[in-house]
């Protein structure tokens, strides 16, 4: 029994290791080193107005638990959309992420259901109050500076979604 308690117990030592713990290189949206695959998003407001922004996908739990954590920086149209395979209420913290974010919770369809501002560092959880299937994290008051908030839109392409 102890053999087997030994190999599985390293087994999820070596498991936590590859899934992201360490400090980081601070690399990414703002000058991605590859390890994400990027693609170029297209937000729409009520009027018709469009922004894009350029985005890591954090598709995995893995990539998803680690987000923007570590960054130095991120590029002001650069950002990362967590893409959920299906709804969720799954929360949002700052730990350590040192770079101040603005959040959009999206809706399958691509509308934004809500936007928060979180502070770095913090250990706040935020949610919106509805389930969502994506969450959009760009430099805090990005939403604000280009006119979007609930009820506008998030174009997604395809490989994106994993479709």
């Amino acid at each position: 029994m102890r053999p087997a308690l030994a190999l599985a117990l390293s087994l999820l030592l070596a498991l936590a290791v590859a899934c992201g713990g360490g400090a980081g290189d601070g690399k990414g949206a703002d000058g991605s080193d590859g390890t994400l695959p990027t693609v170029t998003i297209t937000l729409i407001d009520g009027a018709g107005k469009r922004a894009e922004l350029s985005v890591e996908l954090a598709r995995s739990a893995a990539e998803r638990s680690r987000g923007l954590m570590f960054r130095e920086e991120l590029a002001e149209e650069g950002g990362m959309l967590f893409v959920y395979q299906r709804e969720t209420r799954a929360g949002f913290w700052m730990k350590n992420t040192k770079v101040p974010l603005s959040i959009a919770f999206i809706a399958s369809d691509g509308t934004i259901l809500e936007t928060q501002d979180m502070e770095p560092l913090s250990k706040k959880l935020h949610r919106p109050a509805r389930a969502y299937r994506y969450a959009l994290e760009v430099n805090q008051g990005w939403f604000e500076r280009h006119g979007l908030g609930p009820a506008d839109r998030v174009e997604i392409p395809a490989e994106a979604r994993g479709e």
